[in-house]
């Protein structure tokens, strides 16, 4: 295995294949502070030009959730709408470095996808997950949105699932459920059957002709060339609610359960 990068809390690795593992981690359900999504945003571009990197996988550390989506922690610490634009721009970077890499993204969802989680999974091309991967967009319930998450899940699941998904925003659905939707291309009944899958996958891919994989990249996220500034646009509306009293109070409630 080649190191090509290690910062803080993400790692990319590259087996003899070209198959570029990309790994995120926070001991807080694999939330995503904003210095934690630069710095994935930026290994996913870096393995996007890597020479020897064919096709990238994402995945996430731990057994159980895949990821809590925003930190609460850096949410509440917000003090102005400049601040909230720059933290929610780090979401914004993550799904459009997925999206502009030449690269093709596997994800590998091992659990549960919560929030700004959602986001990362529909940001990827091809979507293995487990059967404990359910999906849960709850960013109403703090008062805020998905809204910049909202593009990305939109365009997997369609305009109708999306709702349902952002309005009932207390409630998981399923591995299944995400399945039907288009969310996930494979649910697998364990880990071990997961990376097993994923591994398959990506082996098989990287040996494809890379300049297909290109073009078919671009194909796939045809339409989306806008997202540069509507990304940012979207971060903006975020950045506005988490200063309102109701999203203070209900971030404070969240975090003495």
């Amino acid at each position: 295995m080649t190191q090509l990068s290690l910062t803080g809390n993400v790692a990319a690795t590259t087996d003899a294949h070209g198959v570029t593992t990309i790994t995120f981690s926070h001991p807080s359900h694999n939330s995503l502070p904003g210095a934690l999504l630069t710095a994935l945003a930026q290994a996913i571009t870096d393995a996007g030009q890597d020479a020897q990197t064919k096709v990238i996988v994402l995945k996430s550390e731990g057994e159980k959730t895949f990821c809590a989506g925003a930190s609460f922690d850096e949410l509440i610490a917000i003090e102005d709408e400049a601040q909230g634009l720059a933290f929610f721009s780090g979401f914004a970077k993550v799904i459009n470095a997925c999206r502009t890499s030449p690269k093709i993204i596997i994800g590998r969802v091992q659990g549960k996808a919560i929030g700004g989680g959602v986001g990362v999974a529909a940001a990827t091309d091809y979507c293995f997950a487990t059967a404990q991967a359910a999906v849960k967009l709850s960013e109403l319930v703090v008062g805020i949105g998905p809204f910049v998450v909202g593009p990305a899940v939109e365009r997997k699941i369609g305009t109708a699932a999306f709702a349902q998904l952002a309005l009932d925003a207390a409630e998981f659905r399923s591995a299944a459920w995400a399945q039907e939707k288009g969310l996930y291309a494979q649910v697998l009944d364990s880990i071990d059957a997961l990376d097993a899958a994923v591994q398959a996958f990506a082996t098989k891919l990287a040996g494809y002709n890379p300049e297909a994989l290109a073009d078919l990249k671009r194909v796939i996220w045809a339409g989306t060339d806008h997202w540069d500034t509507l990304l940012v646009e979207r971060a903006a509306i975020s950045g506005r609610l988490v200063l309102s009293e109701f999203t203070r109070s209900a971030i404070q409630q969240f975090k003495a359960r």
